[in-house]
């Protein structure tokens, strides 16, 4: 009878499935998490440890996840998960920004379809409420899809009414500590939007502007003081601008005053300009002669009184600092109601503050010549009466970055209007965050530290005010007599604390009648007056968002402030990090965060950005329909999101290659620890074969440098690590050579369970580390380990840390086996090129002499290693290197060393392989003398 000796052969068993099948079984894991509360069991079994909290930023409730949303949630939930496996307890609370104005817009866009426009404010917020509930509720499943772990169940709201009350106290501590005041300043106005902007709100983008040169009468005959030459009857200041519609409000001209300016001849006139642009505006217009006939410093000029282009009034000449030579005249258009320097000047100087414009962009009926003319539709009127008047010396189109609306994209103009502003040098607000900027908190990745110092640096107060109805309502009384503001901060905080029990929250402000909210026998400071108006304008969305320490941190029994981690993307340096520090150091006096991390945006494979115009976005669900949300994880994990991040389909094939080599890496260690029961058939790392031993050595090497990324937030290094244990150290040197003692060693033998015993606590170091990233995968893998012995709610987040210090080997012991590895890379290189000529087939039929120096054989020798199981060939020879035979191939990695190579002598083992020159006997005449030795000891 013959024997089928493959079937004495102890081949890989698993139920665990070669091919993933993401999409289907993802779900399933999902549910498994949640039937069983993972995630609450992840907490309870870290209650005594260390916390560690990463703050949620708010994303907006309007629409579905696109891939930054994905970015961003997987890159939290890889920390909040690696955190918790390192030891930490890390709960992850996420959130919503609920208010504001594209809810609003979005709803007021659906009203207009409808017919229902002008319906009561009180309503319109209800149904802003109602559309942000119902994206909660899709984003929030469209999270859970992602593998993302939190508190779903009871995420943080910006529009519960314990956040708003929250937000509101927040003001009043400001309004406490004297930083907050109402005036009236230039500031972003959005005129589709009809309001306010803050800066975080503001994009830049090219736009086509007339570009004006204008000249000013310059009839003051106090000029022949600077200019002894001049003639008042026909000398000009030359300014130039870029926004024709603002000559209107033209208060002044300002110029630099250590700039040197000429009086300039030309034509019938005389034109005071920067000497140094002289010659860049000669042809512009049009001057065939033009002749200085004196020069002066600008400083000698403030105090001149030049003369309104087209109206009969002044406009003095002052000075200013940012007046540059980069372009224009050297002399510069000031219009205090509408630009920042400008407005500083005419408060330097006493200017009028004039910006007669409505909501909408358009001239009031006190504005001559251009009343009723929207801001766009004056520039072209007010060149035409620049041309009427003969003052205009050249006009031509500009391309420009000028700002726009981060919502509706429609440029935006810088208008005076009376705002609610936070004082920057308030309790030196500006100083203190910029200290902790600098002191107290750690950038990732450091260049993030500059960009938001420049920006708090060099920002003007904060306008807090938003005219919109969505949102967190600014608790003032304004007097309807002197329009003074009664905001008293005692008296905000009795108000603000009835949001948190009024069933809409801060709608209490709007619904309430006046006489309950107005204090007993309130007068006006100002005027005496006794009749008062609710303020309606609501809080900058900035503000609401940058309260949520005050309203998450403190609050929630699970969290803590500071938090340990903000994550956001880079255009937060001026959103949600810049708005929290400034609350949060203006009412705390510390930094909400001790760590800020930042990444990138998404882009497609050529560094583009995504556009439904280029046809190249992709968005989240498109990917997991067809690779599943597992190979999204591992995508986020293998970039270095601290650039611009991209995708494509050939990335995505490529990071799917890599998923099914880890994969498949795990099912073959599964696989031949179908039969190992721990408990039973451990082997101490000790006792250990020295391959066996040398494995672990890697891992615990791998372990170390992935903990080591982890805690530094650089997980394109825990993927690369991972991917090449699993590729390099594992399958392409560990498990390949380790077949043939898995396979054909009897069960039980200290072969087989050292083994065996080592791919045990490799596949534990494997799970921990792959779970943050891999969760689904890892997931899968732990439930398919020792599966008899799983419990209900068992999981692989129920893991405790490894300690992997006792698998590291001495030094010297080391380097021997590293020798060993380098020789059989060397071994692998000689016999290829005999396989190739076809003199051999597979490396089992080959014989190997190694002819070493005196110190790596003594080396190599010690060892007491089966060297034909590591080089999986079927004789190994040791041999002194001087007896190397001229056809001996010398080796790259080990000096002084050689290799030779023949065919293996003897005959093939029926159940190993394995060629041999003793054979087994009568009664197996075709197996080896160790095959015959296995069965005869397992009774076969």
């Amino acid at each position: 009878m013959t024997t089928d000796y493959k079937k004495t052969l102890r081949l890989p068993q698993t139920s665990f499935p070669m091919k993933a099948n993401l999409r289907e079984k993802e779900p399933e894991t999902l549910k498994y998490w949640a039937d069983n509360s993972i995630y609450q069991a992840m907490l309870a079994a870290r209650e005594n440890a260390p916390r560690y909290i990463l703050h949620d930023g708010p994303p907006y409730a309007n629409g579905h996840l696109h891939m930054g949303h994905a970015l961003n949630k997987i890159l939290k939930d890889i920390i909040v998960k690696s955190r918790h496996l390192a030891g930490f307890q890390a709960p992850y609370v996420p959130g919503w920004d609920c208010h504001g104005l594209p809810i609003e817009h979005k709803v007021s866009q659906e009203l207009k379809a409808k017919g229902k426009e002008n319906l009561p404010a009180v309503t319109v917020r209800r149904l802003c409420r109602d559309y942000a509930t119902k994206f909660v509720d899709i984003q929030r499943k469209e999270f859970k899809r992602l593998g993302v772990f939190g508190d779903w169940d009871d995420p943080y709201l910006t529009m519960r009414p314990s956040y708003e009350a929250a937000t509101a106290l927040a003001l009043c501590d400001f309004v406490e500590n004297g930083s907050v005041y109402r005036g009236k300043k230039p500031i972003h106005w959005c005129l589709s939007c009809q309001t306010a902007l803050a800066e975080a709100e503001v994009e830049y983008a090219d736009e086509v502007s007339p570009s004006v040169y204008v000249r000013f009468p310059l009839t003051d005959p106090k000029i022949k003081d600077v200019f002894p030459m001049a003639d008042p009857g026909k000398a000009y200041a030359v300014i130039w601008t870029t926004t024709p519609w603002t000559l209107p409000d033209n208060m002044a001209v300002a110029l630099h005053p250590e700039f040197t300016y000429a009086l300039v001849a030309a034509g019938e006139g005389q034109y005071v300009l920067a000497l140094e642009l002289l010659d860049a505006v000669r042809e512009l217009f049009g001057w065939t002669e033009a002749t200085v006939l004196a020069e002066a410093p600008g400083a000698a000029l403030e105090g001149l009184a030049a003369r309104h282009p087209f109206y009969d009034r002044p406009s003095p000449i002052v000075t200013a600092d940012y007046v540059t030579l980069d372009a224009g005249t050297g002399l510069v258009h000031t219009a205090p109601g509408h630009g920042r320097e400008d407005y500083d000047t005419g408060l330097r100087n006493g200017l009028d503050i004039l910006s007669p414009l409505d909501d909408a962009g358009r001239f009031l009926d006190v504005v001559p010549y251009f009343a009723g003319l929207t801001v766009w539709e004056a520039n072209p009127k007010v060149i035409e009466k620049l041309t009427e008047v003969g003052h205009l010396l050249a006009s031509k189109k500009l391309k420009h970055s000028y700002p726009h609306c981060w919502r509706c994209k429609e440029p935006v103009i810088f208008r005076a209007t009376t705002q609610w502003f936070i004082a920057m040098e308030a309790g030196e607000l500006r100083q203190k965050a910029l200290s902790a900027i600098e002191n107290d908190v750690e950038w990732i990745p450091a260049w993030g530290k500059e960009r938001i110092h420049n920006m708090i640096a060099f920002r003007p107060d904060w306008c807090i005010s938003r005219q919109r109805n969505w949102g967190v309502p600014i608790l003032a009384l304004i007097c309807e007599s002197c329009d003074a503001a009664y905001n008293d901060a005692d008296w905000m905080r009795s108000v603000a604390t009835k949001f948190a029990d009024h069933e809409r929250g801060c709608d209490y402000w709007f619904e309430a009648a006046l006489d309950v909210i107005v204090p007993a026998g309130l007068t006006c400071p100002q005027c005496g007056g006794t009749h008062w108006r609710k303020e309606t304008d609501i809080l900058d969305v900035w503000f609401d968002s940058g309260t949520s320490f005050a309203a998450v941190l403190e609050k929630r029994p699970e969290l803590g402030f500071p938090a340990n981690m903000y994550l956001e993307g880079s255009d937060q340096h001026r959103g949600w990090f810049h708005s929290s520090l400034l609350a949060s150091m203006g009412t705390r006096g510390v930094a909400p965060y001790k760590q800020v991390l930042t990444h990138g945006y998404v882009v497609d494979g050529e560094g583009r950005k995504m556009s439904k115009s280029l046809g190249n976005g992709m968005e989240p669900q498109e990917i997991i329909d067809k690779h599943g949300a597992e190979i999204l994880r591992l995508w986020t994990s293998a970039v270095d999101y601290r650039d611009d991040i991209r995708i494509s389909e050939e990335i995505l094939a490529r990071l799917v290659e890599a998923y099914r080599r880890i994969r498949n890496t795990c099912r073959f260690i599964l696989g031949n620890l179908s039969d190992f029961d721990p408990t039973a058939h451990d082997v101490a790392p000790a006792d250990m074969l020295p391959l066996d031993r040398y494995a672990l050595e890697a891992v615990a090497a791998g372990h170390q440098r992935m903990a080591e990324a982890y805690e530094a937030y650089e997980f394109h290094k825990v993927f690369h690590t991972l991917h090449n244990l699993c590729v390099t150290d594992l399958s392409a040197f560990y498990l390949d050579i380790l077949k043939d003692r898995l396979y054909v060693s009897a069960g039980a033998s200290h072969e087989r369970r050292s083994a065996q015993a080592a791919l045990w606590r490799i596949l534990r170091v494997l799970l921990l580390d792959m779970a943050p990233i891999l969760s689904f995968t890892a997931e899968e893998v732990f439930r398919h380990t020792q599966p008899g012995q799983r419990g209900p709610g068992a999981s692989v987040f129920a893991m405790e840390p490894l300690d992997v210090t006792g698998w590291r080997l001495d030094e010297a012991l080391r380097e021997q086996l590293d020798i060993v590895a380098a020789l059989r890379a060397e071994v692998t290189r000689a016999i290829e090129p005999r396989r190739k000529a076809g003199e051999v087939g597979q490396s089992l039929e080959t014989a190997i002499s190694l002819y070493l120096p005196e110190d790596v054989l003594a080396s190599v020798s010690g060892l007491g290693m089966d060297l034909r199981e590591v080089f999986i060939v079927s004789q190994v020879t040791l041999v002194p290197a001087g007896q190397a035979p001229a056809d001996a191939v010398a080796c790259e990695a080990v000096s002084g060393a050689f290799v030779g190579v023949a065919r293996a002598k003897g005959q093939k083992c029926a159940r190993c392989w394995i060629y041999s020159e003793e054979m087994a006997g009568p009664q197996h005449p075709d197996l080896c003398p160790r095959c015959a030795a296995v069965l005869a000891a397992e009774g076969i």
